[in-house]
């Protein structure tokens, strides 16, 4: 008779069941079958030869993403949250002056980090859909002298695209480091970090790149390495300390790669193959490629009587598409309705645009027109069917 005193769950005694659905929100993406396939390979050791190979194989394919020739380029381990508080972690130090640009919940999100860090936090901000001009941004670094300032490129929470030009520039002149969000956007939206003069560029394995989540690109410029490197203090996190992250990647030089932590190895043979298919394709097909699919789902939603949430067209990040929820509708009914009648995932707003918004997703390997009319004839069989209040 055993001497175990709690029994083996009976749900883990019944087989695995994952429906197909298709995740046409903000993220995850659905994952093509060569993405899958890749990480479904046996396992191999985190510091075998073959596997550092495969990390320089994603070093290269992160470089040519991102368009930098950054040797402080590696993936996180974990979430483009991860990646986040690596870059804040590592460049910022208690009492440092930062500024944080918020017209969404990433802003919101990195002044908490930056705060929980110690440092002085100011905040321009801006209502879901705004952004900042180059001027109010000038005459804020300018008033508040920050060693660093965060942007967001693709804001998720509104469907905002930032304009880039010329920031960087205005930060290098007042001796700050440009940092930029580019979860949402990173391949589908034009971004060049070397000529933008970004100091610090992020985003994640499960949007564009349509693999699993648990990867997250990261580059650092030298100026960025150079605050990194000079610290007087050490970062708060272990895990995310690029000193020891830079030898585990092999970018600091040294012959030999110290155990630091063990890697996301499934996840990294799939970011390998995600970032071999963005290559294969070319960066400039991509970002056509969703601003057409952008595009012809912007003209359905307004054939269906739809208001896109991003007046000006400029603005319209073409990864995520924003919807202002309809009148008389309640946009919980909408997106169940959906879910359960067409097996299709798309979302309602986050943060500040919670209640506002719907959100329309087609990155990557779902960005096609085929599934731009799957989501358009769902939205007006949604709109066909559920209630929709007079008042």
């Amino acid at each position: 008779m055993s001497s175990l005193f709690i029994p083996p769950p009976a749900c883990l005694l019944r087989p695995l069941e994952v429906p197909h659905r298709y995740l046409f929100g903000p993220g995850p993406s659905n994952v093509s079958p060569r993405v899958q396939a890749s990480g479904a390979r046996q396992m191999i050791g985190h510091l075998h030869r073959e596997m550092l190979e495969i990390m320089d194989d994603i070093k290269k394919g992160i470089q040519y993403a991102f368009q930098t020739q950054n040797s402080m380029t590696i993936a996180i381990s974990g979430s483009g949250h991860t990646a986040m508080e690596c870059a804040l972690f590592n460049t910022v130090e208690p009492g440092d002056s930062v500024l944080i640009a918020v017209n969404g919940i990433w802003g919101e999100r990195a002044a908490e980090i930056a705060d929980r860090i110690g440092a002085r936090v100011n905040t321009i901000v801006k209502l879901p859909g705004g952004y900042f001009t180059n001027e109010e941004i000038e005459q804020a670094l300018y008033e508040h002298k920050p060693v660093l300032f965060f942007l967001t490129h693709g804001e998720s929470s509104s469907g905002v695209v930032h304009p880039l030009d010329g920031i960087g520039e205005l930060c290098h002149n007042q001796n700050c480091l440009f940092l930029v969000d580019a979860v949402a956007s990173l391949g589908g939206s034009p971004i060049v970090m070397d000529k933008q003069g970004i100091d610090v560029l992020y985003t994640a394995s499960q949007k564009v790149l349509s693999s699993p989540p648990g990867t997250a690109p990261i580059s650092f410029s030298e100026g960025a390495c150079k605050k990194i490197f000079n610290r007087k203090t050490k970062p708060v996190s272990f895990l995310l300390d690029m000193s020891w992250l830079a030898n585990y990647w092999g970018c600091d030089g040294k012959p030999a790669r110290m155990y630091h932590h063990t890697g996301p190895i499934s996840g990294l043979f799939a970011l390998r193959e995600s970032l071999a298919a963005l290559s294969e394709m070319g960066l400039e097909k991509s970002w056509t490629q969703h601003n057409k699919i952008a595009e012809h789902l912007h003209k359905g939603l307004e054939s269906l009587g739809l208001k896109l949430f991003v007046q000006e067209k400029s603005l319209r990040l073409p990864t995520i598409t924003t919807i202002a929820v309809p009148p008389g509708y309640d946009w919980r009914e909408i997106i169940g309705y959906i879910m359960k009648h067409h097996n299709i995932e798309i979302s309602g707003g986050l943060g500040s645009s919670s209640g506002m918004v719907l959100r329309i997703g087609l990155m990557g390997y779902n960005c096609n027109q085929a599934n731009a009319d799957m989501v358009l004839m769902a939205l007006r069989d949604a709109l066909k069917h559920c209630h929709k209040s007079k008042v």
